[in-house]
């Protein structure tokens, strides 16, 4: 009497080359495919983190989810869609699901309203999330972009972009 007993699998050669990924994502994490200015998600927050001295970096991702929801709000039109092909996948989204506001905030007026949205914040805290974050968008997404973002906000934001705010000679 014969007995049969199953087969081993055959070894998996450790050189290997994994699939390539389907469709969209393949074409997107190719480097020719990259956003110019762009750095990933997880580059933002540590520059974030850093930036307003966070100790974790959850803390450095739920501010820089705070004050890009509430910057997507009063960024509109051309310059919204630029800010957000030019930011990670993650934050274009962030910018991008804003609905805009009704108004126009002045920039004391958007620190408090970022204040408002940060559980524990004063506006001191407020204003260090805010130019905590904001300020290390000008290397991402570069300054021209920011310059067309300031002309269609209020006076005030440029401080918080990093910038100095010059007033007109008058």
């Amino acid at each position: 009497m014969t007995t049969l007993t199953p087969h081993d699998p055959a070894p998996t050669p450790a050189t290997a080359i994994p699939a390539p990924a389907a469709g969209r994502d393949r074409i997107r994490h190719h480097p020719r495919h990259r956003r110019h200015h762009a750095t990933g998600w997880r580059e933002l927050i540590d520059a974030v983190r850093e930036s307003g001295q966070y100790p974790t970096r959850a803390e450095a991702e739920s501010v820089t989810r705070v004050v890009l929801s509430a910057l997507g709000g009063h960024v509109v039109g051309d310059e919204r869609v630029d800010l957000a092909r030019a930011l990670p996948e993650e934050a274009a989204r962030v910018i991008a699901s804003q609905i805009p506001a009704p108004r126009s905030l002045t920039a004391a007026e958007f620190v408090d309203s970022v204040a408002a949205r940060t559980e524990g914040a004063t506006p001191a805290t407020a204003r260090w999330d805010v130019s905590s974050v904001l300020s290390v968008l000008p290397p991402l997404v570069g300054d021209a972009l920011v310059t067309r973002v300031l002309a269609q906000l209020p006076p005030g934001y440029a401080l918080l972009f990093g910038r100095a705010e010059l007033a007109p000679a008058g």
